[in-house]
C-alpha cells in the first residue's frame, strides 16, 4: 500500500507527541516533520510536498484556517482543535476531517482512512489478514492492539464494550454501535442488542442461541431475520 507523507502543525508539544504516536501506529502514514509555528510549516511547504497535514486551528502568527487557505490545495488537511465552534469554518476550506481534542485513536484512524483511494479503503475494510484495531484499555495513554481474526464476540456494557478473544478479554470505553462500524461486516454480525459475533467462530446454532467455544449467546428477535438470512 502506498505511503502517505504528513506533517503535524500544533503549538502544544504534548498534542504533537500524541499525534506522533498515532501516526506511528498507522502503516500507510509517514511523518516528515512537526512544527510548533505556522510560519515554519509554511516555509517547509514552499519547497516540500506532503500528502496530509494535521493542523491545529488556534495557532500564533497565523491560524490554521488562514494557513490552509495559503498552502497548495492538493494537500489534504485534518484539523485538530479543542474548540468545536470552528467545525463549520474548517469544512469551508475543504478539510477532510475535524478532530476534537482530546483525540481518541479510533477517531483518528477513521479520519486518516479518508486519505486512501476508495478501492484501497475497500481492501483495508475487507481484508482480515493482519488487520487490527487499537483500543484504549487502561488509563489515558494505554492502547491494546486487537487482531480482528482473534475476536470471538463483543458484548455491549452500556458505555463500555467487552471484547472476547480466544485467550483473553479486554474492556474498552466505547459503544457497541461505534464498534460495529469498525468491524468488517462480512465477518461479524449483530445477533442481539448486546452482542456482535464473529461468524467464523460460531460452533453451532441451537434454540435461538449461538454457541461459541462453550459460550451461549442469545439471538434477539430484532436481529433474527438478518442473522439467518446471512448465514444461509
Amino acid at each position: 500500500m502506498k505511503e502517505f507523507t504528513c506533517i503535524i502543525v500544533d503549538d502544544e508539544p504534548p498534542a504533537i507527541r500524541l499525534l506522533e504516536k498515532y501516526v506511528d501506529k498507522v502503516p500507510f502514514l509517514k511523518l516528515e516533520k512537526t512544527f510548533t509555528k505556522s510560519l515554519q510549516a509554511l516555509s517547509f511547504l514552499e519547497s516540500n510536498s506532503v500528502d496530509l497535514i494535521f493542523l491545529d486551528i488556534q495557532m500564533p502568527e497565523i491560524t490554521g484556517i488562514q494557513l490552509s487557505k495559503i498552502i497548495n490545495k492538493k494537500v489534504q488537511i485534518i484539523f485538530t482543535t479543542a474548540y468545536p465552534e470552528f467545525a463549520l469554518e474548517s469544512y469551508d476550506v475543504s478539510a477532510i476531517d475535524y478532530l476534537l481534542k482530546p483525540i481518541e485513536f479510533e477517531r483518528f484512524y477513521q479520519a486518516v482512512k479518508k486519505v486512501l483511494p476508495k478501492e484501497a479503503n475497500t481492501v483495508l475494510k475487507n481484508s482480515n489478514e493482519k488487520e487490527y484495531i487499537f483500543f484504549k484499555t487502561d488509563g489515558k495513554n494505554k492502547f491494546t492492539k486487537v487482531f480482528l481474526k482473534g475476536i470471538l464476540f463483543v458484548q455491549g456494557l452500556k458505555n463500555y464494550v467487552a471484547i472476547q478473544q480466544e485467550d483473553s478479554e479486554i474492556i474498552t470505553y466505547n459503544t457497541l454501535k461505534n464498534l460495529k462500524e469498525m468491524l468488517p461486516e462480512q465477518d461479524f454480525i449483530q445477533i442481539h442488542k448486546s452482542y456482535i459475533v464473529s461468524i467464523k467462530h460460531i460452533d453451532s446454532i441451537e434454540n435461538d442461541a449461538v454457541w461459541i467455544q462453550g459460550k451461549q449467546l442469545p439471538i434477539g428477535n430484532t436481529y433474527r431475520k438478518n442473522f439467518f438470512g446471512k448465514i444461509n
